[in-house]
């Protein structure tokens, strides 16, 4: 019966040359496909263009969070439930994606930096626990998450994120740094002032910066220690933008500066190289 068989897939082969390529072209794709979920994961690797969208959008979500709790009168606890609805869609479209897409990771971030701009809020007025208050519960929450997944993991590197946990692991942290940033932010501007807040969240991320190329110190802590802070420096650039000029801001429309924003972010993603994070075959511990 060999024979005959044989014979059959030659004469088709013939017939329809096209039919002898589809199965090995097929297989080749799905190979390459395969490669690639094993070499690279599903979020951005981190480059100077990647902070420069980052800080764009923690601004986009404290401008974006204040629309919707201040402007539109909804509160920080409807507001809350509405963007965490929204976090928590983009973040299970996030993680059944089979590869990296940029559009689809920075919708997330945006998603919890404008959740974490609420939620902030929530904490530190109202439950009425205060900035300080409010800052000190979200940083035990993101130690909380970060030594959980450290324990789960043995590694809260971004390219030690292999799986399905490892990327709610990611997200939640994100999510809670953002939060933080937030609390952190209003914090300060309300003791320096906008311009000096934004001064002084600056200056801690060159610090980093500097500590990140000239020393050996944990590249890991180094950037979980800048996520967090360019959270408050756009929190409080977002504060700049739209707080009244009596209150040191320049008072512009919560809904301009948000379209503003949010164009500048998808004009930046389309110009500037994204990748996705390659993943470490052996991760170093952190």
């Amino acid at each position: 019966m060999a024979a005959p068989d044989a014979a059959i897939h030659a004469f088709a082969a013939t017939a329809n040359p096209a039919a002898s390529w589809r199965i090995p072209v097929t297989a080749l794709k799905e190979s390459m496909d395969q490669t690639q979920q094993n070499t690279f994961s599903k979020v951005a690797a981190v480059t100077f263009g990647f902070w420069i969208i980052k800080i764009i959008a923690t601004t986009l979500g404290e401008v974006g969070g204040d629309a919707v709790t201040m402007s539109m009168n909804l509160g920080y606890l409807t507001g809350s439930l509405i963007f965490a609805a929204i976090f928590i869609l983009a973040v299970t479209a996030q993680i059944r994606a089979r590869r990296f897409h940029p559009y689809l990771f920075w919708f997330v971030i945006v998603a919890t930096t404008t959740f974490g701009t609420t939620l902030a809020d929530f904490f530190d007025r109202s439950l009425g626990i205060g900035y300080v208050g409010g800052s000190t519960s979200l940083f035990l929450l993101l130690m909380a998450t970060l030594g959980l997944w450290y324990w789960r993991m043995g590694s809260v590197s971004t390219h030690s994120i292999t799986s399905p946990q490892a990327e709610i692991f990611y997200w939640l942290a994100i999510m809670f740094s953002q939060t933080l940033g937030t609390a952190l932010g209003d914090l300060l501007s309300n003791t320096t002032g906008y311009a000096g807040g934004v001064l002084v969240f600056a200056t801690g991320l060159a610090l980093i910066a500097l500590l990140h190329f000239f020393t050996r110190l944990n590249k890991v802590a180094l950037f979980w220690a800048a996520f967090i802070l360019t959270r408050p420096l756009g929190a409080t650039m977002g504060d700049f933008l739209d707080k009244p000029v009596a209150h040191g801001g320049l008072d512009l429309s919560r809904y301009t500066a948000s379209a503003i924003l949010a164009l500048a972010i998808v004009a930046l993603v389309m110009l500037l190289p994204q990748r996705a994070e390659r993943i470490d075959a052996a991760p170093s511990a952190g």
